[in-house]
């Protein structure tokens, strides 16, 4: 276990506030503001107010979580914006996927290490192919 003067020392950003707000309808999903503070709690003006979206599509793997920002200005355009964000969230879930699964049918079958590629002096005998 680990030492107390072995823990690292974590503080937050005073200069870098927000406020979370979270408006959902509880059926489709929920979208999160994030409202610039300062140290006092006060609207900080000079940052930009903050927009994500998230929801979960029922799948045959299962749920899928997908959660993206929202170019927005106010609540009523982030509202407005939501279901284009899914979409593009949800192609972006399912490029990840096809990347994955190409990636997983490329892989490189590597033999054993020590093993004989071909017949020969000292040559192992048998398949010792090893999948990853």
């Amino acid at each position: 276990m680990a030492a107390q003067n072995d823990l690292p020392e974590i503080q937050l950003d005073p200069q870098g506030l927000y406020r979370e707000d979270v408006f959902t309808d509880r059926r489709a999903g929920s979208i999160r503001r994030l409202t610039p503070v300062s140290v006092d709690g006060a609207v900080d003006p000079a940052r930009p107010v903050l927009f994500s979206g998230q929801t979960q599509l029922l799948t045959p793997a299962g749920v899928l979580p997908l959660g993206f920002e929202i170019e927005a200005q106010s609540l009523a355009e982030a509202l407005k914006k939501f279901p284009e964000g899914v979409k593009v969230a949800l192609e972006q879930a399912i490029d990840e996927a096809r990347e994955l699964r190409r990636e997983a049918a490329s892989r490189i079958v590597v033999p054993e290490v020590g093993s004989a590629v071909g017949p020969g002096p000292g040559a192992a005998g048998g398949g010792k192919i090893k999948f990853p």
